[in-house]
């Protein structure tokens, strides 16, 4: 009777806790900013000194903020950890065409593994181009079809085949069109030719279809490595996998005789079948192998009344520590990407404390190893603090808006869950709009930690801040991200800047706030749409007796 009395009322108050201008606190933004991003916590790498420190600053915070331990009393989860860093790197050379091809690493190729092991040593491993390397019988669509790949090195192009089409949705392609899906992504081109057997998989980078420059693949792909401790050690995985350069790839085939361009246009139609190049790429490298323990944060402000059900706001404290050197400076700290992040995590638990207690718990988790291929939250994921089953829903948090306010909103994968609906009328509500999102072709969706969740049934939303100004319009905004694509992201000017415009910022956290409550003080159940992939999941999780 408590419980339905409660109810009640709350369907009297919930349009007023929907609109509710939430206690956060811009100088709570800005001060955990600008301490997990100094220098002392040199780039917040898992498992390093930066971690030990950055845990610690987040727990402390979170304390401070009323916030209770959330894994049955303890602040954080263990994420069992592997550090692979390659060295002795011998030259990648392809021969048996019209030249012999090296590839000087860095500059032409950064080789990797996965595999837990000291030496890797490719030997003549034939050259096979695969297209897009996608296996998606719900669409028809095959580029391993009739290949044995065995003992054999792959060269992938990256992203969809539809990349380039103008518009981005269900009906715009067999891909969805200029917005990537899972198959464009690197992660799901590695774990395909895995699966196919393949001893070698090498994507070509091409910077406009990989959203990022070959700086990023230097800063990204050298330096420790990191993969979940597992047993088996990744051996089922490719021996080597990797990324060369456009450039390169142009001269590996014309030493194979053949067109690089004109495969790569083949390779975006229906139907298209691998091409051997003639060529056996060989090379190798050592590997230092550390075994160590990452952690995740969990905190948790305990429900009045079911406690057991939980929404969910999460954000990766991680980032790349020590990089390549820009003007002397290798450090990448880390600031929008992601102490901004965390940051909101800490305000946003602030806020909730001085709003008082809600009827469902809310959970804050701070996951490690984002940087490394969502690493954290798939271990979260699959060991769950909070049961699935019972994880409301949620915001994930990864870089604020830190240049103004803007006119419009946009919601990341949209079409997916019914998170959007909720989320509409508090975007009105600010007098913006929900555009669509500028980038499809990046694929955010599937480079952060709700994915992870995503992939086992738990809608999160990520949204933010669109490109459209109040200050300069959508001129402004292009040049902004822009200007933060080339010039910080994944690189050491990635600081904190006292200057930073936090209008923004307030905008979306205002809206993650406002959808959080309206979770935690009612009873819905968001679910996906009937066309998302991740419904079934949903469902089966949703069965599980409460």
């Amino acid at each position: 009777m408590r419980r339905l009395a409660y109810l009640l009322l709350l369907a009297i108050a919930m349009p007023a806790l929907a609109q509710t201008q939430p206690a956060i606190s811009v100088e709570t933004l800005k001060s955990v900013t600008q301490e997990l991003s100094s220098d002392a916590f040199e780039g917040r790498a898992p498992t390093t000194a930066g971690e030990a420190k950055t845990v610690d600053t987040i727990v402390k915070r979170l304390a401070a903020a009323g916030v209770k331990p959330g894994n049955k009393g303890q602040w954080t989860q263990d994420v069992p950890m592997v550090e692979i860093t390659a060295s002795d790197v011998t030259p990648f050379t392809a021969t048996g065409g019209k030249a012999h091809v090296t590839f000087n690493y860095r500059s032409d190729i950064v080789p990797g593994t996965y595999r837990v092991t000291p030496k890797i040593a490719l030997k003549d491993s034939e050259l096979v181009f695969v297209g897009y390397g996608i296996n998606a019988p719900e669409k028809g669509w095959n580029d391993y079809a009739g290949l044995d790949v065995k003992g054999k090195t792959v060269v992938i192009l990256v992203n969809d085949p539809d990349w380039q089409t103008a518009a981005a949705g269900l009906d715009a392609g067999p891909f969805e069109g200029r917005a990537m899906t899972y198959y464009g992504r690197w992660t799901y081109k590695f774990e395909e030719a895995a699966r196919q057997g393949a001893t070698g998989a090498i994507i070509v980078h091409d910077t406009e279809p990989a959203a990022y420059g070959w700086s990023v693949v230097q800063s990204s792909w050298t330096g420790p490595q990191y993969g979940l401790d597992e047993p088996g050690n990744h051996m089922d995985q490719s021996e080597v996998i990797g990324w060369i350069q456009l450039a390169k790839a142009k001269e590996l085939f014309a030493a194979s005789g053949k067109d690089f361009d004109q495969l790569a246009a083949a390779a975006t139609r229906k139907g298209f079948r691998a091409v051997p190049l003639g060529l056996k790429l060989s090379g190798g490298f050592s590997n230092q192998i550390k075994r160590s323990m990452s952690k995740n944060v969990v905190g948790v402000l305990p429900g009045t009344v079911a406690p057991d059900e939980v929404v969910l706001y999460s954000a990766h404290w991680d980032h790349l520590g020590r990089c390549d050197a820009v003007d002397g400076d290798d450090i990448c700290n880390g600031a929008v990407d992601n102490a901004t992040g965390v940051a909101a995590l800490v305000a946003m638990a602030e806020a909730y404390r001085k709003a008082g207690p809600t009827l469902r718990s809310i959970g804050f988790v701070a996951v490690t190893a984002e940087e490394s291929g969502l690493l954290g939250s798939r271990y979260y994921a699959e060991h769950p603090v909070f049961p699935l089953g019972k994880t409301v829903g949620g915001v994930n948090m990864d870089g604020l808006n830190v240049v103004g306010a803007t006119k419009d909103f946009e919601i990341t994968g949209a079409g997916k869950s019914e998170l959007e609906d909720m989320v509409k009328p508090l975007v009105a509500a600010q007098g913006r709009r929900i555009s669509p999102e500028a980038t499809p072709e990046k694929g955010h969706y599937y480079r952060s930690d709700h994915f992870s969740f995503a992939k086992l049934g738990v809608p999160m939303l990520s949204a933010a801040s669109g490109e459209d100004l109040v200050e300069g319009g959508v001129a402004a905004g292009k040049k902004a991200a822009e200007d933060y694509n080339k010039n910080r992201y994944h690189g050491p000017k990635d600081e904190y800047d006292p200057m930073w415009n936090w209008a923004g910022a307030m905008q979306d956290l205002t809206i993650y706030y406002q959808l959080g409550r309206q979770l935690a003080d009612g009873t819905a159940w968001p679910n996906w749409y009937p066309t998302a992939e991740f419904k079934a999941i949903r469902d089966r999780s949703r069965a599980v007796p409460k």
